[in-house]
């Protein structure tokens, strides 16, 4: 079993990233890919736990700009992290990685619900513990639910993967001169409006002391890259 720099990691992927190349949905191709380094992540004695978005098939704030109610808009988008959840599980296990599914309100059988205690049991069993349903409250974001798990479950990082490879001065993809951040702390985050994560997970991240560290999760590796201390993502402290 390999050293890594981290015992135990909550890993935040948002569900637009299981798209792939699709508009909507869930491409098995990613979601496979993903399920590889997150096994590879826990045969090296890594104690994983996840929370996973459901942008790939419903937004509550985007919801509610077309005329849902944002309660029900937001308990909708709860679900798509649930099915979301469902099928990363789905994956892990084809690997022959064992997972378990918690939600944050009831939905037994689907998942047990959640508590720090039963999720902390798990991970202590070498099984991936996919925490689904946000906080389980509207107007709360995926961001802030996996801040919250974080320092619940007493990880030593939130790890935030995406499709960019750290925080830079600005959208990387709209602007060609934006330069990356090796280190920022999370005052910084704020103070310059970077969208990293929103506002309240932040403040929850910084009042706890829990770095989070932001990677290119789109490149196969680099989640075990980023365990081992390689400097390929951004470290908000």
């Amino acid at each position: 079993m390999m050293e890594t720099r981290y015992g135990r990691v909550l890993l935040k992927l948002s569900g637009e990233s299981l798209m792939g190349e699709q508009h909507y949905g869930i491409d098995p191709g990613r979601l496979g890919e993903y399920a590889r380094q997150i096994k590879e992540a826990a045969d090296r004695g890594v104690q994983v736990a996840i929370v996973i978005g459901g942008g790939n098939i419903f937004r509550g704030v985007q919801g509610a700009a077309k005329g849902f109610d944002r309660v029900k808009g937001d308990q909708m988008g709860m679900l798509a992290t649930v099915i979301n959840s469902l099928a990363l599980s789905s994956a892990l296990e084809a690997e022959g990685c064992a997972s378990q599914v918690f939600t944050a309100l009831n939905m037994y059988p689907i998942g047990d619900y959640y508590s720090s205690r039963k999720a902390i049991e798990a991970m202590e069993r070498g099984v991936v513990a996919i925490v689904a349903g946000g906080t389980g409250n509207p107007f709360f974001t995926t961001d802030t639910g996996a801040a919250l798990r974080a320092v619940e479950i007493g990880a030593d990082a939130m790890f935030k993967g995406t499709r960019v490879d750290g925080i830079y001065t600005a959208d990387p993809e709209k602007d060609p001169s934006a330069t990356k951040f090796d280190r920022i702390s999370y005052d910084e985050v704020v103070a310059r409006g970077l969208r990293v994560m929103d506002l309240t997970a932040t403040a929850l991240c910084k009042e706890n002391g829990m770095p989070i560290v932001v990677f290119d999760m789109d490149t196969p590796g680099n989640l075990a890259r980023v365990l081992d201390g390689e400097n390929i993502g951004t470290v908000v402290y």
